[in-house]
């Protein structure tokens, strides 16, 4: 396989070893440690980024397939309301301020959970930028993430009542515009290495389109996030492309022009998804649980798993997602794909943290294990 087949030079295979080992080595120290120049380095990396044995720096293994994330990385600040809101007047709150997007939250869990991942989004080249970078570097690789200059990084403000519900978010978003066609074009040797891509709709929908063209031409299993009911504009028309949709109600019905009033409208509306091609489908609705549907025609209900004390509701959605994709991606049967983003989720209500900061392969394991 290309990319993947056996590297005859012994300096090549010197050098592709250590990079596995460590991935963020630099090739001053590849030099200090093998003996060879640094021109000889340079033109061993060169050599194998050019044959896709690796993207970039951090070197990303193209063997090793990782998961690449598309979307949204942002600040988030949360407003916590001490009592009741009253509107047009001021509300006493606590506040916090934490990182995330809808991509940049999948990626940290899934980095936690041991996936390799890579993140492609857009910021400015600024001090928020800084802060995301440093704490998300450490679960994702952020080397195609595009700096521009005169630009601001996203920012999500969210009011959360009494009760730790969202009252109201406010987002700044327009960075995002600049994940474009032609910027995903610049990374197209790492795109065709994922073993999955997972777009959230903070990009543009000709950028959505261009990456359901890019799956089906190179095979690669392809997820679509929405983020909120005004942005289901950007979702395409077909979704033959697409292995995974996971959606809200309110998103279904923004995007469908619909109203769901009860079971028989939340199932007909699943029906409606697949109709449209995707293989598979969750409609979520909330504390009522999931709906999904399969390109087999089966449909099945899921009830969330109630949780008496809710500490903060931000995040909760991205984390489900992360635990239907990542059991999905280990081939776990389907009511254990399911049920990893439950058991996710409500794991992360519990969390004042967008990504619950426990969150490890050992952890999730046994997670899953209490149900």
């Amino acid at each position: 396989m290309r990319g993947c087949e056996k590297i005859a030079n012994e300096n090549e295979d010197l050098i592709l070893g250590m990079i596995k080992e460590r991935p963020l080595i630099s090739q001053h120290e590849l030099s200090e440690l093998t003996g060879l120049s640094n021109s000889s380095i340079a033109e061993i990396i060169s050599g194998l980024i050019k044959n896709e044995h690796i993207s970039g720096n951090a070197y990303v293994l193209n063997e090793n397939s990782p998961i690449i994330c598309i979307g949204g990385a942002n600040v988030d600040r949360k407003l916590y309301a001490k009592f009741e809101i009253s509107n047009g007047t001021s509300n006493p709150v606590k506040s916090s301020r934490t990182i995330g997007g809808v991509a940049r939250n999948i990626a940290e869990n899934l980095g936690r959970l041991g996936e390799q991942v890579v993140l492609i989004s857009a910021s400015g080249n600024d001090l928020e930028w800084k802060e995301i970078y440093d704490m998300s570097s450490p679960f994702m690789n952020l080397e195609h993430v595009t700096q521009f200059e005169n630009a601001s990084t996203g920012s999500y403000t969210a009011v959360l009542d009494k009760n730790g519900d969202l009252s109201i978010a406010l987002a700044d978003m327009d960075i995002f515009e600049e994940i474009t066609p032609e910027l995903l074009e610049k990374d197209s040797n790492i795109l065709k290495c994922a073993k999955c891509i997972v777009v959230d709709l903070n990009c543009p929908v000709e950028t959505v389109e261009f990456l359901c063209s890019f799956a089906t031409e190179h095979t690669i299993p392809l997820v679509i996030i929405p983020v909120s009911s005004p942005k289901m504009n950007r979702l395409p028309k077909t979704l033959d492309a697409v292995s995974w949709l996971i959606v809200n109600k309110d998103e279904t019905e923004t995007f469908m022009n619909i109203k769901i009033n009860d079971d028989k409208d939340w199932e007909k509306s699943v029906e409606r998804w697949l109709e449209l091609g995707v293989k598979n489908v969750i409609v979520t609705n909330g504390s009522k649980g999931v709906l999904t549907g399969s390109e087999n025609g089966e449909i099945r209900y899921f009830p969330a798993i109630e949780e008496p004390v809710v500490v903060d509701v931000t995040g909760a959605g991205d984390s489900f997602c992360s635990g239907v994709i990542y059991s999905w991606l280990q081939k776990k049967d389907f009511d254990y794909i399911i049920k990893s983003g439950l058991v996710n989720a409500q794991k992360t209500i519990l969390s004042k943290h967008t990504v619950r900061q426990e969150l490890s392969q050992k952890q999730f394991k046994l997670d899953m294990e209490e149900i």
